[in-house]
Formats: structure tokens, C-alpha cells, sequence
């Protein structure tokens, strides 16, 4: 009898294992040559660029210092180093023998030309849900616009049996709802539209959604935070922390300007997004993916003006001639008063510190970063910058000036483990974006 329990369980495993190879299986598609791509029409092409743009496909792809698209730039995992690929139409070390089907299998379905299985970095589950029409522009941007680079790929730096492409189809199988978006027929146009971006081609869940002990994004957290890169993406949705809701017209200002005078700058991984990324997009799909972002807010029209909270902050936040007793204060008024002032209204690029973003958030470490290191030029608003004082403050003044803000400023419950925070992210340097 135990016996044949055994060559039943055998049994079973053989045929699943037999069914999980058939799933995991994919053909190579045959290549094509650099003249079967030679010509597409231009509007096609700029749509391409356009997208491209959006998908802030340059920014994983370009290594520092690298060719653009030429890819070999790190993506530090929980697992792991992954190198990003080349993107370029290199026939050899690009992906200039992919043909049009080729590529929309490698966006849909997370398949390489030869048939193996790309990693998850590359955010497949959410270009599977982009039209095949879209595919197509940025196939016909990449043959067309961007230069062939011959580079050496990098090896991923991943353990066994994680660096196991064929065994990706099992994570596909568990975690990826393959397929195009699906209008939502109770939504209107314009939301759809914006959810169509938000959630295929500008794939903003790949930083904004918590992820699993697999590296899966948790479907059940959808847009509720995350780390990213030493950074907090904050929660896009009720549950942000932002002393004043993001609502849809706050939403475009900032994925227009990189900045909201209401909320704070693109920072860190959300810089190139903004000022590489979506601001390619036109003002109508800006308009809609703000509006499909404000309603998973849950936040009203109203004008930010009118609430009670900055108007409270501006009486709080006044200027004040009197002496600065308490340390963190006494270092605020010499080190950021200068610049973050108000003169009773709230001023775009010189952020009232009691409602903004970073300050209400339940993580310090956006606020540590921007007192680290600073805002350059291709952050937040172009043209407005703001020195790091890596060098000018020690971690226990910066610690004291971030307990200040979120004690007097913004009138939240003190971080917990702030100065280890100030310590490790010094310490962890400035990330790579």
C-alpha cells in the first residue's frame, strides 16, 4: 500500500512537472535583419517617443555615464543585482534581431526572442496591459531614433536558483494577471484613460505598491507605498500622510512642474519620472492620469487655498524675530529660514515646511535626503535648487532640525529612530538616481 502511495505522489509530481514545462516553454522567434526595420511612418515613430518618454524606458536602461539605452545600469533587489539589458538595435547585443511580434511577446508576456523568461525588474506586468498599437510606436521609435550600441552585458548578480530563467514562468503563474487594461464601464473616459497609464506604460505601481516576500507587488496594498532606492514612494491613496489631499488639479501640477507649492518637489527616484518620464505625455493624458490618481485618493476638488490646515500653517510659520532657544529651531532659523519663509501665502519653490510632504510622512527618509544632499536642477522644479548640507551639518543638527519640523511644523508624533536614520542613509550615500 505504501508503496503505491509513492508511485502515486511520483506520478503526480511527473505530471506536474511535465505541465509546468509545457507552460514554461517558449519557442525562440526567428530574427529579422536591420533592413526588415528601415522605415516607419513618423507619426508612429513620435508616438514611440512619446511613450518611451512616459515609460522612463532611458532611465533603467542607461547605465551612469553609459550610452542611452545601452542598458548594464544596476537595479539593486531584495535578491539581488539585475543589470539592465541593452535596448539599443545592436544585432548583436541589442535587440535589433527582435522582430515586431518578438517585442510585444517581451512586453506582454515578459518572453525574450530565444524563448527565455525576463526577470521581473523589467515591469512586464503592467506593460502586458498596454495595446498593441502602443507596442508598436515604441518598436518603431527604438529601430528608428535611438543608436545601436555594442556593449558587454554585465551577469546578473542573483543566487541559485533565483538566476533560473525557466523557473520565472512559476512567478509569472503566481503573481501576474496577464492581458490589456479593461475599460472599467462604470468610470468615465478620462479616468480610464488615466488608468490605462498609471497602470500599464508609466507603471507607477512598480514603485507605490508594497511588494511581497516573492518581489510580487501585494494586490491587496495597490498604490499603499513603498521603498524605493533609499526612498519612500508614498501612499496614493487615502492612506498619504500629505497634511493637504492630493487632489487631480495638484496632481498635474506636479507630473507638469515637478513640484506642487501645496506638497513639495520630485525628488530622488520620482525626479527623472517627472522631468524624463511623463511630462513627454500631452496635457490631456496628464489631465487623466491625475484624475485617475486623485480618485484613488479620495480627494475632493477643492482649493488647498481655503483649508484650514494652511492657514494655520501660515499663522504658525510666520516669521519670527524672536531668539531661537531650543537647538533644532535655533539651526532651522540659520540654515533653511533664509529660504523657507512665507510672507502669509504659500509660495511655489520655496516649500512651506508645515504641510509639506515629506515632513507629514510616517517614514523621515525624504526629508533626511533632501537635508543630505539637496535638490539639483533636474529635480523638482527647473531652475530652483537647494544646497546639501552633508557637509555643513553634523547627524545629530540634522536630526535636530527634522525633529523640530515634525514636531512644530507639522505637529505629527515624533519619528521613531530618527537619528539612526540620519546616520544609515549618510552613510548609504544618495542613491542611484
Amino acid at each position: 500500500m505504501f508503496k503505491q502511495i509513492c508511485l502515486g505522489i511520483l506520478a503526480v509530481g511527473a505530471i506536474g512537472a511535465a505541465g509546468f514545462g509545457v507552460y514554461a516553454y517558449k519557442p525562440a522567434i526567428s530574427p529579422v535583419t536591420a533592413a526588415d526595420h528601415a522605415s516607419f511612418p513618423p507619426e508612429q515613430v513620435e508616438q514611440g517617443r512619446v511613450l518611451v518618454g512616459a515609460g522612463y524606458c532611458a532611465t533603467c536602461h542607461t547605465a551612469k555615464g553609459g550610452e542611452p539605452y545601452a542598458g548594464n545600469y544596476a537595479m539593486e533587489t531584495g535578491f539581488g543585482t539585475i543589470y539592465a539589458t541593452n535596448l539599443t538595435p545592436d544585432m548583436e547585443t541589442g535587440i535589433g534581431a527582435y522582430s515586431k511580434d518578438a517585442f510585444r511577446r517581451a512586453m506582454h508576456e515578459g518572453v525574450a526572442r530565444d524563448g527565455s523568461h525576463l526577470f521581473p525588474a523589467f515591469p512586464y506586468d503592467h506593460f502586458t496591459k498596454m495595446s498593441d498599437d502602443d507596442i508598436d510606436a515604441i518598436y518603431a521609435f527604438i529601430m528608428s531614433e535611438v543608436k545601436p550600441v555594442r556593449t558587454t552585458q554585465k551577469e546578473n548578480e542573483l543566487p541559485f536558483p533565483l538566476n533560473v530563467r525557466f523557473l520565472q514562468a512559476g512567478w509569472k503563474m503566481l503573481f501576474v494577471d496577464f492581458g490589456e487594461y479593461e475599460t472599467d464601464p462604470d468610470k468615465s473616459a478620462e479616468w480610464n484613460r488615466g488608468a490605462y497609464l498609471a497602470e500599464g506604460v508609466t507603471h507607477c505601481g512598480a514603485c507605490h505598491t508594497p511588494r511581497n516576500a516573492l518581489g510580487a507587488e501585494d494586490a491587496d496594498q495597490k498604490f499603499a507605498g513603498a521603498e524605493i532606492d533609499r526612498w519612500q514612494a508614498p501612499a496614493l491613496t487615502a492612506a498619504n500622510a500629505s497634511a493637504v489631499p492630493w487632489n487631480a488639479a495638484e496632481f498635474r501640477e506636479y507630473l507638469v512642474k515637478g513640484s506642487t507649492k501645496y506638497h513639495g518637489i520630485a525628488a530622488g527616484p520620482m525626479g527623472p519620472v517627472v522631468h524624463a518620464g511623463v511630462r513627454e505625455l500631452p496635457d490631456s493624458d496628464l489631465t487623466a492620469i491625475s484624475i485617475y490618481l486623485a480618485d484613488q485618493v479620495g480627494a475632493d476638488d477643492s482649493d488647498p487655498a481655503d483649508s484650514q490646515i494652511v492657514q494655520a500653517s501660515l499663522e504658525r510659520n510666520a516669521p519670527d524675530r524672536r531668539y531661537r532657544q531650543a537647538e533644532g529651531e535655533r539651526l532651522y532659523t540659520t540654515a533653511c529660514a533664509a529660504c523657507h519663509y512665507n510672507s502669509q501665502q504659500i509660495n511655489a519653490g520655496r516649500p512651506d515646511l508645515g504641510i509639506n510632504s515629506s515632513v507629514n510622512q510616517n517614514d523621515p527618509s525624504n526629508l533626511i535626503q533632501v537635508i543630505l544632499y539637496g535638490v539639483n536642477s533636474h529635480q523638482g522644479t527647473e531652475g530652483v535648487v537647494m544646497p546639501g548640507f552633508r557637509d555643513a551639518l553634523s547627524d545629530d543638527q540634522i536630526t535636530s532640525i527634522a525633529a523640530y519640523l515634525r514636531a512644530d511644523r507639522a505637529e505629527q508624533a515624533p519619528w521613531e529612530g530618527l537619528r539612526g536614520s540620519v546616520t544609515e542613509l549618510r552613510a548609504r550615500g544618495p542613491g542611484t538616481h
